[in-house]
């Protein structure tokens, strides 16, 4: 079966359960198409890369390097499986539900086509948060959603364009090393090795390169 887009997701501003900020856009609906564009900086940009896609929290979520979120059709089935429960697509606040697609094996720097137009770029892990947490209401769910440690994409828009619920997903470049999604989450969770080894193949840019330049510093 080829990569593809199975679902394409947006949200709407609703109250946050959690509190953090008054409103947060992830419980996404399925639309039939959306444009994809560079949302610019996470701090005085648009947010979210998915036209029509509210997002609450623009401290920590959305701009250039988290401008689309895509997570498999298989890990929430695999979660479905875990918790007893059915999970929709757009469950976890993704834009992007694939099916065929080892969406966790992405390398940072990774391109991505998606139909005829867009071209996207792998740039990291997905940090659980408290929204994400209040949004799932299972007990321990950042802890449990962190060791499995298959987080999702969060990806740059290359190429903006028109994306739709069955444009086929293909690799078209990958980096010269091997820093994968669960690895780099690694990283962000205390792996001062593997913090090292993504700073130094220079796969991360922007404030998450920041912030963990400065974790490592700290603690050297």
């Amino acid at each position: 079966m080829a990569a593809s887009v199975l679902s394409l997701n947006i949200g709407a501003a609703e109250p946050n359960a959690a509190k953090s900020v008054a409103s947060t856009g992830i419980g996404k609906h399925p639309v039939a198409s959306a444009v994809l564009r560079a949302p610019g900086p996470k701090h005085g940009g648009l947010g979210s890369g998915v036209e029509g896609d509210f997002l609450g929290d623009r401290a920590h979520h959305g701009g250039d390097q988290q401008a689309v979120y895509a997570f498999a059709r298989e890990e929430l089935d695999a979660w479905a499986e875990r918790l007893g429960r059915s999970l929709r697509n757009g469950m976890f606040g993704e834009n992007l539900t694939t099916q065929g697609l080892d969406v966790d094996a992405g390398l940072l720097g990774e391109r991505w086509a998606v139909g005829a137009e867009v071209v996207l770029e792998v740039c990291g892990p997905r940090i659980p948060c408290a929204t994400f947490r209040a949004r799932m209401g299972e007990k321990g769910w950042v802890r449990r959603f962190t060791e499995v440690g298959r987080t999702g994409a969060y990806l740059s828009v290359v190429t903006g364009g028109t994306v739709r619920p069955g444009d086929e997903i293909r690799v078209v470049s990958t980096p010269d090393h091997d820093i994968s999604l669960p690895y780099a989450f690694r990283a962000f969770n205390g792996d001062l090795d593997a913090a090292e080894r993504v700073l130094a193949a220079d796969c991360l840019a922007g404030p998450d390169a920041d912030w963990l330049r400065d974790r490592v510093a700290r603690r050297r």
